[in-house]
């Protein structure tokens, strides 16, 4: 289970090219993709400000109708062709697509946003089955205890998507790759190796902030049914293969 940050992908990025390679040595992929440097663009062209908390983008009927337009659609298709361009088999997907992702709406004060109650996995097993890496964008159902006059979708934290993802289908890893180094300590040393209650501790401190906050949490929901999980920097070169091959960088987060 891989989970793409938007702002990692750009022309020095290597981690479409590392996940083609991975594919063609037999490896059975799950991508989870972010975008939220490219909605708050788009959502600027329109005169609207974005708002976060903890984390996450307080989402408006007018700020769901971006994201889904940007996340399963622009950023989607581009990130699916890339990996096709470069010899790969990918299909892309939302969490609409076969209900893969139910939810309902999580804290009323940000918006639309989603807490996720099931994730049915029968379509990614289907497409891995089939030689493809489905790549998922965290859009999805707002089907339990929804409102009569919500809409039928909700946006969902990448993060939290994916971290679900790994747990629903026992991934083997679950690897973040972001634009920092991994996890920091309050002066700024990067933490390597931390236990999940060292994680929690991190979040509760407030040492981990942002959008670190929904990276810690997934992994440690993840660690339920995964064995490996971790944060490392997608800017690097060739960072996803390194990790697959055991090479040092970002930080572990384990039992």
């Amino acid at each position: 289970m891989i989970k793409i940050g938007g702002a990692t992908l750009g022309s020095h990025d290597t981690a479409i090219e590392d996940i083609v390679k991975l594919q063609r040595r037999g490896k059975s992929l799950v991508v989870v993709h972010g975008g939220g440097k490219v909605i708050t663009e788009w959502l600027e062209k329109q005169g609207v400000s974005s708002r976060f908390i903890q984390g996450e983008r307080v989402t408006d009927q007018a700020t769901l109708e971006v994201v889904t337009s940007v996340l399963a659609g622009l950023v989607n298709k581009e990130i699916v062709a890339a990996i096709n361009g470069l010899g790969g088999r990918a299909v892309g997907i939302s969490g609409v697509d076969g209900a893969l992702i139910e939810g309902r709406i999580g804290d009323k004060e940000k918006g639309y946003v989603g807490a996720v109650v099931r994730v049915n996995t029968s379509l990614l097993e289907a497409l891995l089955e089939s030689g493809f890496i489905p790549v998922v964008a965290p859009v999805g159902l707002n089907s339990v205890d929804r409102p009569a006059d919500a809409p039928p979708t909700l946006n969902f934290n990448a993060d939290v998507v994916a971290g679900e993802i790994a747990t629903a289908t026992g991934a083997e890893r679950l690897i973040f790759l972001t634009d920092v180094a991994g996890i920091s300590d309050r002066s700024g040393r990067l933490l390597s190796q931390l236990s999940p209650d060292e994680a929690e501790a991190l979040v509760a401190s407030g040492v981990a902030s942002g959008g670190m906050i929904p990276k810690i949490k997934a992994c440690l929901t993840a660690l339920s049914n995964t064995s490996t999980t971790c944060i490392i920097d997608g800017r690097q070169s060739h960072a996803l293969l390194k990790e697959i091959e055991g090479k040092d960088g970002g930080t572990t987060i384990g039992v």
